[in-house]
C-alpha cells in the first residue's frame, strides 16, 4: 500500500488539458451571458413595452456590440 503514495509527484503532472478546459468554461460562460444580456434586452422591449421590436433590435443590437468591445480578449502584456 505505501507503493502508491510515491507515485504522485507534485508539480510534474501535465495539465493542459485542466487549462484548456477551463478556458472554454469561462469563454462559454462570457459569450453565453452576453447572448442571454441581448436577447432578453430585445425580447423585454418588444413584448412588455410600447417601444416595439424595433427599439428592441436596436437595443439588443447596442448591448452586443459594446459587450464585445468589453469582453473581447485583451493582448497579454510582455513581461
Amino acid at each position: 500500500m505505501a507503493d502508491h503514495a510515491t507515485d504522485y509527484v507534485r508539480g510534474e503532472m501535465d495539465i493542459q488539458e485542466q487549462n484548456a478546459t477551463y478556458d472554454l468554461f469561462m469563454a462559454m460562460t462570457k459569450w453565453g451571458s452576453l447572448s442571454l444580456v441581448a436577447l432578453l434586452a430585445l425580447l423585454v422591449l418588444w413584448f412588455c413595452t410600447p417601444a416595439g421590436f424595433l427599439s428592441g433590435f436596436v437595443a439588443a443590437l447596442v448591448v452586443t456590440v459594446i459587450g464585445v468591445l468589453v469582453l473581447r480578449e485583451k493582448p497579454q502584456a510582455a513581461h
